[in-house]
Formats: structure tokens, C-alpha cells, sequence
């Protein structure tokens, strides 16, 4: 009876998987004594696609036994603990990230996202085959550095959601190799355009230089989704750091691109970082400047600059631009938020007459639908309309 119990343990044991959460040196220490690679789940507990992996795949009796057999089963809560560890180390952006590592916390293989059951043991069995793991594909690139293969190779197993800026020195090693002339072809655009994210590079200058021939290679749509990505990236830090310093010198260097979609993109980054600093003296000039030319046919855009002026602008000058994003918006798709947004804005314009006029609009729309009028009806009491 006592053997029974003890099987019966041993095999409930092996009908799921036990995630060790001890830490990162524990669980190498524990790799090495069993001597199985390690696999570590970087997830975060909002994530919902982490959620479902946990609930569905590791519940999948084939993903359990070959998981259990194969790897030590480890995962850590990137915004916990060793979390931040784990980020800056590997370059971890998105969520669930699955790392696969030797004993010794060398990186094997590497994935992010969600996958079927079937999928992620595909994918598991890569970062057991000696030819498709990190360490072989890099000595391979080392062994011959001007080898375009293998260094599109190693950084195309390396670029699966990770921060680009690692990949950087890999592509400018093998790219330093490469004359002027030889970087238009297939794979060193493959390589410039997962490795290279320095905006002022001798590779990026060039392709910015000799813009149709790598669209001959590439084509004109990859070629300017690398720009814009690049600039995001470039420009991206300095905002969420709210470092306005950084961030005029830096659009300096990136409006020296031609693009309207540059210019663009460079409206959209004024208005963040304006916003995020709260600074609504200079999110006025931005946004007078340039939202007819950039989002007149974008009515959630329009909405969004109008509310803002709505919560953070007093003068009625520049309220009645508001009002006139928020009037196109409605032309491009009349809401029920539309409406109430107008009827607010007039109110705060001191025009009572179309404040209830946009109120009552919106009353009877989602009256109509038996919606919910509560946001209208308040609205409608405050303009003295009983």
C-alpha cells in the first residue's frame, strides 16, 4: 500500500510541471547536478497570453512529460525578484518569453509570444539540436565574420522579440567587413535591417542615400518601415524618460530624413512628449501646427487632441480649434462620445445654445438604441435644461 502511495505520488508529480522559482544560480546549480538544460518562462501576471500558455499548453499532458524529461522547469515574474535581472540580460520586450539555457546560463534557443501545444514542443525540440542553438550559430558567425549567411543566420535566432539594441554590435561586426558598394544585396539588407539601430551609421546613412536600390532588393515598404522603426527607436527612450534635453537633439538628427511619414511620425512623438511633461503651451503649438495636416482623416485622433484641450486649455481661441477637430471627427464617424465631447467643449466656450444642441444629439442617438444616457442628461441639467 505504501509503494502504491509513493507511485501514485511520483506519478501525479509528473502530470504537471513544477516551476522552480528559487532563483536564477539556484536553478543553475540545479542543472548542473541533473545534468539537463534549463528552461525559464519570463512572464507578468496582467499578461494574458502568458496566462493562457500557463493554463493550457503547460497543462497539455504531451508538453508536461516532454518538458518534465527534457528540462529543468523554471519561470520568474519579470516585474518581481530577479525580474529587472533577466530583462537587461537578455534583452527581454515582450511577453511570455521562453529562454532556454545550459548549465552554465549560456543562451541556447529563444521564443516569445504564444504558441499551440504542438508548436511549442517544435520549438522546444530546436533548442535541443546542436545546429540551431545560439552558442553553435555564434561560433559558427566568429569563425568567418564576413560570412552574410552566418551572420544572418545567428541574428535572425537572436531577434525573436528582444531588444534590437543587442543585436547592434553583432550586424556592424560582420557589416564592418562589407565595402560601400557591396551593401546593397539580399542578405546585408536582412542584416541592416534586424541589426543595425543607430539612426547616424555609416549603413543606414547609406541606405537613406541609396533608397531605391534597396528597395529593388527589399522593396519600398520594407525599406520605409526599417526608417520609421528605427526612428521610433531612436526617439522612443527620451520620451518615456520624459527627457526633453535629449529629445530636441535627437529630432534635430531625425527630421534631417525626407519624409512626410518621418514628419509624421515626428508630430506624434511632439505630441507625446508634451503631453507626458504636461506641457500643454507647447502640445498647443504642436498640435495647431500640424493636426490638419497629419490627422484630418483620423476621427479617434481628432477626439483624442480635442479631449485633451477639453481637460488642460483654458482660452477659448484655442478651444474653438478643438472644437473643430472634434466637428471633423464627428463628420468622419458621429459617436455618442463625439457628441458629448462637442457639447463639453462648447460649454466651456460659453455656447450654451450648441452645448445643448450636441447634448440632446447625443441623448437621443443612444436613447434611440436604449443605450445608457446618464453622461447627456447630467450634462443637459448643468446647461439648465431640466
Amino acid at each position: 500500500m505504501f509503494l502504491n502511495f509513493v507511485l501514485a505520488t511520483h506519478l501525479g508529480a509528473q502530470n504537471k510541471i513544477q516551476f522552480d522559482e528559487s532563483g536564477y544560480q539556484s536553478v543553475l546549480q540545479r542543472s548542473k547536478k541533473e545534468q539537463k538544460p534549463v528552461f525559464y518562462m519570463l512572464y507578468a501576471t496582467w499578461c494574458a497570453h502568458c496566462n493562457k500558455m500557463k493554463s493550457e499548453v503547460f497543462t497539455d499532458t504531451l508538453v508536461i512529460n516532454y518538458m518534465n524529461k527534457n528540462f529543468i522547469m523554471a519561470s520568474q515574474d519579470i516585474e518581481k525578484g530577479e525580474g529587472d535581472f533577466f530583462r537587461k540580460k537578455f534583452g527581454i520586450r515582450f511577453y511570455p518569453t521562453f529562454l532556454f539555457l545550459n548549465e552554465d546560463g549560456k543562451e541556447l534557443y529563444n521564443m516569445s509570444g504564444e504558441f499551440k501545444s504542438d508548436a511549442f514542443i517544435k520549438e522546444a525540440k530546436n533548442a535541443l539540436t546542436k545546429e540551431k542553438q545560439l552558442v553553435y550559430l555564434e561560433q559558427e558567425f566568429l569563425a568567418d565574420v564576413s560570412n552574410s549567411d552566418k551572420c544572418l543566420a545567428y541574428l535572425t535566432a537572436l531577434n525573436k522579440g528582444r531588444d534590437r539594441t543587442l543585436l547592434s554590435p553583432i550586424a556592424h561586426q560582420y557589416l564592418a567587413t562589407q565595402s560601400e558598394s557591396q551593401l546593397v544585396s539580399t542578405n546585408n539588407w536582412k542584416i541592416i535591417a534586424n541589426g543595425v539601430t543607430d539612426i547616424q551609421s555609416r549603413e543606414f546613412q547609406y541606405v537613406l542615400q541609396h533608397q531605391a536600390a534597396f528597395e529593388a532588393v527589399a522593396s519600398p515598404k520594407r525599406v520605409q518601415r526599417k526608417i520609421e522603426n528605427i526612428v521610433t527607436e531612436f526617439l522612443t527612450p527620451a520620451v518615456e524618460l520624459k527627457d526633453t534635453i535629449a529629445y530636441a537633439k535627437k529630432r534635430l538628427i531625425a527630421q534631417t530624413i525626407p519624409s512626410r511619414k518621418i514628419d509624421s511620425l515626428l508630430f506624434d512623438f511632439d505630441m507625446r512628449i508634451a503631453e507626458k511633461t504636461m506641457n500643454w503651451k507647447k502640445y498647443k503649438a504642436v498640435t495647431k501646427a500640424s493636426t490638419e495636416l497629419f490627422l484630418y482623416k483620423d476621427a479617434k485622433s481628432l477626439q483624442e487632441i480635442a479631449s485633451n484641450y477639453l481637460k488642460h486649455i483654458a482660452d477659448t481661441a484655442s478651444l474653438k480649434y478643438a472644437i473643430q477637430w472634434a466637428q471633423q471627427g464627428a463628420t468622419l464617424n458621429e459617436t455618442y462620445d463625439t457628441q458629448i465631447l462637442l457639447a463639453k467643449l462648447y460649454q466651456k466656450t460659453n455656447d450654451t445654445k450648441q452645448a445643448i444642441d450636441w447634448a440632446n444629439k447625443a441623448k437621443a442617438r443612444n436613447g434611440a438604441m436604449g443605450w445608457k444616457t446618464k453622461e447627456a442628461d447630467d450634462l443637459l441639467v448643468e446647461l439648465g435644461q431640466k
